[in-house]
């Protein structure tokens, strides 16, 4: 080959390194800034990480449409994600069971995330007696409240819904931020913004609540299962007992006929079952009292998944409250 031949297969080989070079550059650069894969276990918690990441990237929900974290088993594909994932969000192994044995399972490079254990969450106890009008329903009250988690061995012990205070819903959005910028320095400024933000529409969602649940606070009623005493605390509503003490467990006739009892004893103005439970058991327990039969979603699962389902849920708690608690026009 000649000289000059030669010269220009180096000038084109030389090119082509260039050329790729800048392209492993621009592809290295790409994966620097690219948000770190999260996947949250249940809607609410879902939507508040989903705001926090907005316009950086989007959470992956595992817990979809009507399911139940209390029920939830994992597919395959759902494992896959999951193993491939920075962070998992989940609110605790009580609330998730299924996540138990899953967090056993996953690679050290996946960061899990235990919402239950935020600094400065109220906490509740969680209550095992089927009536509860023993309790204070003091407005604000957070009697068996803790300033940080139990630990490990007394988690069970804790009432893992959280979220229905806003006033948690802040500390946890705190947490989500400092947890995303730590993993993605990159976008901790979009993190930190965004959190304020939400901050902000979650205090003035607090007030709100306060003001449209201030006149049916202390009008007693019973709840399907026992998952709405942070709601119950933050704005003084008086839930007198549930059906269930979890919804995995079914109510037996010794507790159903404690519950007819207390709703005349008490005057329980509504008995409310949830989305997933034939509403035949409500209605057969309120038979011949003067109850009325209602509906409330503490998970969301009738509403569809997004950014905006914590406002959503929170509103729609408080409507479906007010629509069978307030007196008769």
């Amino acid at each position: 080959m000649s000289s000059d031949g030669a010269g220009m297969v180096l000038r084109v080989f030389a090119r082509a390194l260039t050329a790729t070079a800048a392209i492993l550059s621009l592809a290295t650069a790409a994966l620097a800034t690219s948000p770190p894969s999260v996947v949250v276990t249940i809607k609410p918690l879902h939507a508040l990480v989903a705001q926090v990441m907005a316009g950086v990237g989007s959470p992956e929900l595992l817990v979809k449409g009507a399911a139940s974290p209390h029920t939830f088993a994992l597919r395959p594909s759902e494992t896959r994600l999951l193993h491939g994932a920075a962070l998992f969000v989940r609110m605790s192994e009580a609330l998730e069971p299924f996540t138990v044995r899953v967090v056993r399972s996953l690679p050290a490079s996946v960061q899990v995330v235990t919402l239950q254990e935020t600094p400065r969450l109220k906490l509740l106890g969680r209550r095992s007696a089927p009536t509860f009008e023993r309790h204070s329903h003091a407005r604000g009250e957070h009697s068996h409240s803790h300033s940080r988690a139990q630990p490990a061995s007394n988690t069970d012990a804790i009432d893992g819904h959280a979220w229905l205070d806003p006033d948690n819903a802040v500390a946890m959005v705190q947490r989500i931020a400092e947890i995303l910028s730590a993993k993605d320095p990159a976008n901790a400024a979009a993190y930190a913004d965004n959190a304020g933000a939400l901050v902000g529409r979650l205090k003035a969602l607090g007030d709100e609540l306060d003001r449209d649940l201030k006149p049916i606070a202390g009008r007693p009623y019973i709840v399907f299962h026992d998952a709405y005493q942070y709601l119950e605390r933050r704005y003084g509503l008086n839930v007198v007992g549930s059906i269930s003490v979890s919804p995995d467990v079914p109510a037996s006739g010794k507790r159903l006929r404690e519950l007819r009892r207390k709703i005349t004893e008490l005057d329980a103005v509504c008995v409310f079952a949830e989305p997933q439970i034939d509403t035949r058991l409500v209605d057969n327990l309120i038979e011949g009292t003067s109850a009325r039969p209602g509906t409330l979603d503490p998970e969301g699962v009738m509403i569809e998944a997004g950014p905006e389902l914590y406002f959503t849920l929170m509103r729609r708690l408080a409507d479906d409250l007010k629509r069978c608690l307030s007196p008769p026009a």
